[in-house]
Protein backbone atom coordinates (compact mmCIF):
# COMPACT_ATOMS: atom_id res chain seq x y z
CA UNK A 1 0.00 0.00 0.00
CA UNK A 2 1.37 3.09 -0.95
CA UNK A 3 2.41 6.36 1.83
CA UNK A 4 -0.69 8.32 0.33
CA UNK A 5 -3.37 5.52 0.64
CA UNK A 6 -2.13 4.58 4.13
CA UNK A 7 -2.24 8.20 5.43
CA UNK A 8 -5.97 8.61 3.99
CA UNK A 9 -7.18 5.64 5.31
CA UNK A 10 -5.40 6.42 8.70
CA UNK A 11 -7.09 10.20 8.65
CA UNK A 12 -10.62 8.29 7.50
CA UNK A 13 -10.45 5.78 10.42
CA UNK A 14 -9.64 9.16 13.20
CA UNK A 15 -12.41 10.91 11.58
CA UNK A 16 -14.91 8.18 11.70
CA UNK A 17 -14.18 8.01 15.38
CA UNK A 18 -14.38 11.28 16.21
CA UNK A 19 -17.50 11.33 14.61
CA UNK A 20 -18.90 8.12 16.28
CA UNK A 21 -17.66 8.81 19.92
CA UNK A 22 -19.82 12.41 19.83
CA UNK A 23 -22.64 10.65 18.59
CA UNK A 24 -22.59 8.20 21.46
CA UNK A 25 -22.09 10.65 23.92
CA UNK A 26 -24.88 13.19 22.61
CA UNK A 27 -27.13 9.75 22.36
CA UNK A 28 -26.28 9.44 26.29
CA UNK A 29 -27.56 12.59 27.43
CA UNK A 30 -31.58 12.54 28.20
CA UNK A 31 -33.52 14.19 25.76
CA UNK A 32 -36.31 16.60 26.78
CA UNK A 33 -39.73 16.00 25.42
CA UNK A 34 -40.61 18.11 22.71
CA UNK A 35 -44.31 19.58 21.71
CA UNK A 36 -45.98 19.84 18.19
CA UNK A 37 -49.31 20.89 16.33
CA UNK A 38 -50.32 22.58 19.94
CA UNK A 39 -53.78 24.07 19.50
CA UNK A 40 -56.51 25.28 22.04
CA UNK A 41 -59.99 25.71 21.20
CA UNK A 42 -62.79 27.62 23.23
CA UNK A 43 -66.34 27.37 22.68
CA UNK A 44 -68.60 30.15 24.57
CA UNK A 45 -71.60 28.73 26.65
CA UNK A 46 -74.90 29.20 24.91
CA UNK A 47 -78.25 29.61 26.67
CA UNK A 48 -78.37 26.26 28.74
CA UNK A 49 -75.49 24.69 27.21
CA UNK A 50 -71.97 24.67 28.96
CA UNK A 51 -69.00 26.12 26.90
CA UNK A 52 -65.50 24.43 26.85
CA UNK A 53 -62.12 24.89 26.36
CA UNK A 54 -60.37 22.07 24.58
CA UNK A 55 -56.43 22.13 24.35
CA UNK A 56 -54.70 19.32 22.47
CA UNK A 57 -50.91 18.95 21.68
CA UNK A 58 -48.60 15.97 20.54
CA UNK A 59 -46.08 15.13 22.68
CA UNK A 60 -42.29 13.45 22.07
CA UNK A 61 -40.19 11.73 24.41
CA UNK A 62 -37.86 8.83 23.81
CA UNK A 63 -39.10 6.06 26.11
CA UNK A 64 -42.66 7.62 26.32
CA UNK A 65 -44.61 10.70 28.01
CA UNK A 66 -45.31 10.47 32.04
CA UNK A 67 -47.88 13.42 32.15
CA UNK A 68 -48.76 16.52 30.61
CA UNK A 69 -49.91 19.57 33.07
CA UNK A 70 -51.75 22.26 31.00
CA UNK A 71 -53.27 25.62 32.65
CA UNK A 72 -55.08 28.36 30.67
CA UNK A 73 -54.16 31.53 31.94
CA UNK A 74 -54.67 35.49 30.62
CA UNK A 75 -52.51 37.25 28.79
CA UNK A 76 -52.74 40.34 31.40
CA UNK A 77 -52.41 38.20 34.39
CA UNK A 78 -49.45 37.90 36.64
CA UNK A 79 -48.14 35.13 35.08
CA UNK A 80 -47.14 38.06 32.50
CA UNK A 81 -44.64 39.14 34.93
CA UNK A 82 -43.80 37.15 37.30
CA UNK A 83 -43.48 34.00 34.66
CA UNK A 84 -45.05 30.38 34.94
CA UNK A 85 -42.62 27.94 36.69
CA UNK A 86 -42.12 24.05 36.64
CA UNK A 87 -43.31 24.14 40.35
CA UNK A 88 -46.55 26.63 39.47
CA UNK A 89 -47.39 23.40 36.79
CA UNK A 90 -46.58 20.67 38.80
CA UNK A 91 -50.09 21.44 41.11
CA UNK A 92 -52.24 22.40 37.93
CA UNK A 93 -54.92 19.13 35.75
CA UNK A 94 -53.40 17.02 33.94
CA UNK A 95 -54.35 16.68 30.47
CA UNK A 96 -55.11 12.72 29.52
CA UNK A 97 -52.56 11.05 27.04
CA UNK A 98 -53.18 8.12 24.67
CA UNK A 99 -50.62 6.94 22.42
CA UNK A 100 -50.05 7.80 18.98
CA UNK A 101 -46.39 6.30 17.76
CA UNK A 102 -43.31 5.35 19.11
CA UNK A 103 -42.43 7.55 21.88
CA UNK A 104 -45.16 9.97 21.29
CA UNK A 105 -48.35 10.57 22.80
CA UNK A 106 -51.55 12.69 21.81
CA UNK A 107 -52.68 14.59 24.84
CA UNK A 108 -56.29 16.26 25.38
CA UNK A 109 -57.08 18.72 27.96
CA UNK A 110 -60.64 19.45 28.21
CA UNK A 111 -62.65 21.65 30.91
CA UNK A 112 -66.59 22.48 30.74
CA UNK A 113 -66.83 26.09 31.69
CA UNK A 114 -70.46 26.97 33.04
CA UNK A 115 -72.48 30.48 31.70
CA UNK A 116 -71.03 31.79 35.51
CA UNK A 117 -67.59 30.47 34.62
CA UNK A 118 -67.33 32.25 31.44
CA UNK A 119 -68.80 35.51 33.26
CA UNK A 120 -66.69 35.59 35.64
CA UNK A 121 -63.36 35.06 33.23
CA UNK A 122 -61.53 38.03 32.28
CA UNK A 123 -62.11 38.68 28.58
CA UNK A 124 -59.30 39.09 26.04
CA UNK A 125 -56.43 36.89 24.89
CA UNK A 126 -55.45 33.92 26.82
CA UNK A 127 -52.36 31.26 26.64
CA UNK A 128 -52.25 28.15 27.35
CA UNK A 129 -48.92 26.74 29.57
CA UNK A 130 -47.88 23.20 29.65
CA UNK A 131 -45.51 21.17 31.32
CA UNK A 132 -44.47 18.22 29.58
CA UNK A 133 -43.02 15.02 31.35
CA UNK A 134 -41.21 12.29 29.89
CA UNK A 135 -40.75 9.06 31.42
CA UNK A 136 -37.03 9.21 32.28
CA UNK A 137 -37.79 13.05 34.05
CA UNK A 138 -36.65 14.97 31.89
CA UNK A 139 -39.10 18.12 31.34
CA UNK A 140 -40.36 20.72 28.82
CA UNK A 141 -42.21 24.06 29.94
CA UNK A 142 -43.70 26.21 27.55
CA UNK A 143 -45.59 28.98 28.86
CA UNK A 144 -47.48 29.96 25.47
CA UNK A 145 -48.16 27.00 23.55
CA UNK A 146 -51.23 27.70 21.95
CA UNK A 147 -53.39 31.01 22.45
CA UNK A 148 -57.25 31.63 22.60
CA UNK A 149 -59.78 34.31 23.08
CA UNK A 150 -62.54 34.92 25.05
CA UNK A 151 -64.82 38.07 23.74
Amino acid sequence: MSRRIALSVAAGVVALGGAGAFALAYAGEPQQPTLAHSTARYVAPDGDRDGSLTFTTDVTAAGGVKRVNVLAWPADSSFSDTHLTEKDMALVEKAVCEPSGADTAHCTYRVALTPEDADEAPRGLWHTAVLATAADGTTTLETEAADFTIG
